[in-house]
């Protein structure tokens, strides 16, 4: 069985090696064992790491990423969660393409400002209800 060092799982996966320290004490990967101080992993870690990664893109929290995965190293995912997660990205891409378009109408608008321009000043009120609800601080 090939084994490998924190710091070749580190180069070959891209990850830094404080982040797979991180993941180990999350319980997200598991070393089995150590070369001198160097912890020592098998190769089950690359995929178990591919799999973080796409959960991260996906927008999953690392607990979140914890729960699908199995000890043995494979991935049991509730699909359910997968189809909320998609429903969750369908929302921000609605929003997100909604705000681009009315950037891109403000940026084109023949207003002689933006405060008079009623697309921009809807933006604003969004930007503004969606600042309220999340708790963000508009600085």
């Amino acid at each position: 069985m090939a084994l490998f060092d924190i710091a070749e799982v580190g180069r070959r996966s891209g990850v830094p090696a404080s982040t797979l320290r991180f993941y180990e004490e999350k319980g997200l990967i598991e070393s089995i064992g150590r070369r001198g101080l160097r912890r020592t992993f098998d190769v089950d870690v690359f995929e178990r790491l591919s799999l973080i990664a796409l959960g991260r893109s996906a927008g999953f929290s690392l607990e979140e990423i914890g729960g699908m995965l199995r000890r043995d190293g494979g991935p049991e995912i509730d699909r359910a969660q997968l189809l909320m997660k998609a429903d969750e990205i369908d929302r921000t891409i609605r929003r997100l393409r909604a705000l681009r378009n009315g950037l891109r109408h403000a940026a084109a608008c023949e207003a002689p400002s933006h405060a008079q321009c009623p697309t921009f000043r809807r933006l604003m009120a969004v930007a503004a209800e969606r600042a309220r609800k999340t708790g963000r601080r508009v600085r």
